[in-house]
């Protein structure tokens, strides 16, 4: 994409209104990425906050040819969940956020029955092999298209729609499972 090279290239000169666009144009797609792996919305909006600072850090050291700019980020995200799961499995936390508003009881209920999806949809995903679940998070979680995610993990298409379907189908068999 020739509009992202101009961006990057100026973004390297330090140019805050090109980096600003590059942060809009990957925030949403890193910030699902990384709450895929994570599993808590605030600590997913730290880490996609720093993957950027990252990224702002050592955007000189980018390189067009060698990689996509989307996979040099990947990479800057992957490295921060690598980081926070290290950090975490030595310290337990637990979430706690009363700056919010009350919601009502619907509001709740239906909060409720979504964070229970998405955690059930988090432990299934853990049951899944590595490359099983950087595919459904990269596809899915990042909405990437197969081209990318084949060229980011250096596959072919064949190999990522394989892993896709098998892990689709793993993830089916493992959240239809009775209780």
């Amino acid at each position: 994409m020739q509009d992202e090279h101009s961006l990057i290239a100026r973004a390297q000169a330090r140019d805050a209104e090109a980096f600003g666009r590059l942060y809009e144009a990957y925030f949403d797609r890193i910030y699902r990425y990384v709450a895929l792996k994570i599993g808590s919305r605030s600590e997913a909006e730290d880490l996609t906050q720093q993957v950027f600072m990252n990224a702002l850090e050592s955007i000189t050291s980018y390189k067009v040819r060698e990689v996509p700019f989307s996979a040099w980020l990947y990479r800057i995200a992957h490295n921060q969940v690598v980081d926070c799961l290290r950090k975490r499995s030595r310290r337990p936390t637990l979430e706690l956020d009363e700056s919010l508003p009350l919601p009502s009881e619907e509001d709740i209920a239906a909060e409720t029955e979504l964070k229970l999806e998405t955690r059930e949809l988090i432990e299934a995903l853990k049951k899944l092999t590595p490359s099983q679940q950087e595919v459904i998070t990269l596809r899915f979680g990042a909405e990437m298209p197969i081209t990318e995610v084949a060229r980011l993990l250096g596959k072919t298409e064949g190999a990522v729609k394989a892993m896709q379907h098998s892990a689709v189908a793993a993830l089916r068999r493992i959240m239809c499972e009775p209780i």
